[in-house]
């Protein structure tokens, strides 16, 4: 037991200093640019088209149902989609996954896996 102590007091404690975070660093940076940052730019070009839809753009929602945006309501908060020449649906501008001519399946597939 002294003979443990003893190196101890002698050898160096601790070692590498920043190189020993260096691993760590470099994961969060990988992390950083293959996860965080597309994701953060798909969700801005999300935003800029939810602010773009107008009325009469054709979309199709989270859950799937396509339509045309007949108006907004409670300050551009809500959209009326026009499903049918008489059917209307209320839906959350951010349940909008996109125009229906842009849309993907990864968009609208979210609510199909759940299942």
């Amino acid at each position: 037991m002294d003979i443990l102590y003893g190196m101890a007091q002698n050898g160096q404690s601790g070692g590498g200093g920043i190189a020993a975070f260096f691993p760590f660093i470099l994961i969060i940076l990988i992390m950083y640019f293959l996860m965080i940052r597309p994701q953060a730019k798909r969700q801005k070009e999300k935003q800029k088209m939810l602010e773009a839809l107008n009325k009469g753009d054709k979309v199709v929602t989270i859950g799937g149902i396509h339509g045309k945006i007949a108006r907004f309501k409670n300050q551009g908060k809500q959209a009326v989609v026009l499903v049918d020449k008489k059917t209307e649906i209320t839906v959350n501008r951010s349940s909008i996954a996109g125009l229906s001519e842009s849309v993907s399946e990864e968009d609208t597939s979210a609510v199909e896996q759940q299942s």
